[in-house]
């Protein structure tokens, strides 16, 4: 009998996987709803011991996240725009540089075909393109005419992230309730258990790696206009998006940070004085940001977060490389629980 009830349970997940994955282009919504509710129940729980109501709590809680992004929103939309013109600029002239320094070392050294690439074309579509995108709301209006469809299915989604956002944030303890009623009797201390660590693990990552990624955009921002680049901005933005993966943020933002430095100074100091500011930001990182600000319990190796991060794009779209090490960190709280489970088994400890 047991044996069938395992055989049950992984069907039953086998068959849920399947789903997730058909239903993939409609599941946007509901995913970041539940992550959003995930992230602001401590909030309501905190305003409940205030003697309101769960309602009431997140009512406030939601009114605020919803104030919060259209603060950021207004904010970020104009200097994000400001940068992509100035990127209209200093672009064609970075792709002239690299066609006149990088181009001809590598017909030096590699014997490379010096029609290999064609500036006057690059720097021409660089050009139209980076122009059109320095026109948000130029560029948005013909994206509506040109794609209804898509548009009308991102204004869906738009509409309901939010609802379901405060749906699941009302009735949130209802829903791990129910969750939890639905383990079986025998299981629910190691059930109770691993979810208290899941949750632990999830709020380290939430709490910390995000402010990981928001120290170091802002060190790499700050610092990059300091030197005075002009896409500065951009690219430490850039920089600590990506520095979600290992190095990913580190090695693109000086990159492009000292491609930009010699167009726009064509000078040496230029490009040290970018090198100095990602060295200490990348020192900064390990020795004080990382432990201090997520700690050990995540736990999950350089590989395994790049593995994890391109599984979830290729499995699920942009929402997958979201959710990507959140789950990931999950099913390692599972894999080290059936680990040991494993070091103290018969199998194992039979000769």
């Amino acid at each position: 009998m047991r044996n069938q009830n395992k055989f049950f349970i992984i069907a039953l997940f086998l068959i849920a996987i399947g789903l997730l994955y058909l239903l993939q282009p409609i599941l946007t919504p509901f995913f970041a709803g539940a992550l959003l509710a995930y992230l602001a129940d401590p909030l309501v729980t905190w305003l409940m011991t205030f003697k309101l109501s769960r309602v009431t709590s997140s009512v406030i809680v939601f009114l605020a996240l919803f104030l919060i992004m259209t603060l950021l929103i207004l904010l970020l939309i104009p200097l994000i725009q400001s940068q992509i013109a100035s990127l209209a600029d200093v672009g064609p002239n970075m792709v002239a540089w690299l066609q006149n320094t990088i181009v001809p070392w590598f017909q030096e050294t590699f014997g490379v075909h010096e029609n290999w690439v064609n500036v006057d074309t690059l720097k021409k579509a660089l050009a139209d393109n980076l122009s059109k995108a320095g026109g948000a709301a130029g560029w948005l209006l013909q994206a509506i005419l040109q794609s209804g469809v898509k548009f009308l299915e991102v204004f869906v989604n738009m509409i309901l992230i939010p609802v379901v956002t405060f749906y699941l944030l009302v009735d949130w303890d209802k829903f791990v309730t129910g969750v939890r009623n639905l383990v079986p009797r025998h299981s629910v201390a190691t059930f109770v258990k691993l979810s208290k660590e899941c949750d632990s693990v999830l709020s380290a990552f939430f709490r910390g790696q995000l402010l990981v990624m928001l120290a170091l955009g802002t060190i790499y921002s700050v610092g990059l206009m300091l030197i005075g680049l002009q896409i500065g901005l951009l690219i430490g933005i850039i920089a600590g998006v990506l520095s979600i993966v290992p190095y990913l943020g580190f090695v693109v933002g000086i990159i492009l940070a000292s491609i930009a430095a010699c167009v726009q100074f064509g000078t040496l100091s230029s490009v040290l004085w970018v090198c100095l500011l990602f060295g200490v930001g990348h020192l900064i990182d390990p020795m004080y940001l990382t432990p201090k600000l997520v700690g050990g319990r995540i736990g999950l190796h350089p590989v395994a977060v790049i593995f994890a991060i391109l599984a979830g794009g290729c499995l699920f779209g942009f929402m997958g490389v979201l959710l990507a090490l959140p789950v990931a960190s999950v099913i390692s709280v599972w894999l080290r629980y059936w680990h040991q489970r494993y070091k103290h088994s018969e199998l194992y400890q039979q000769a």
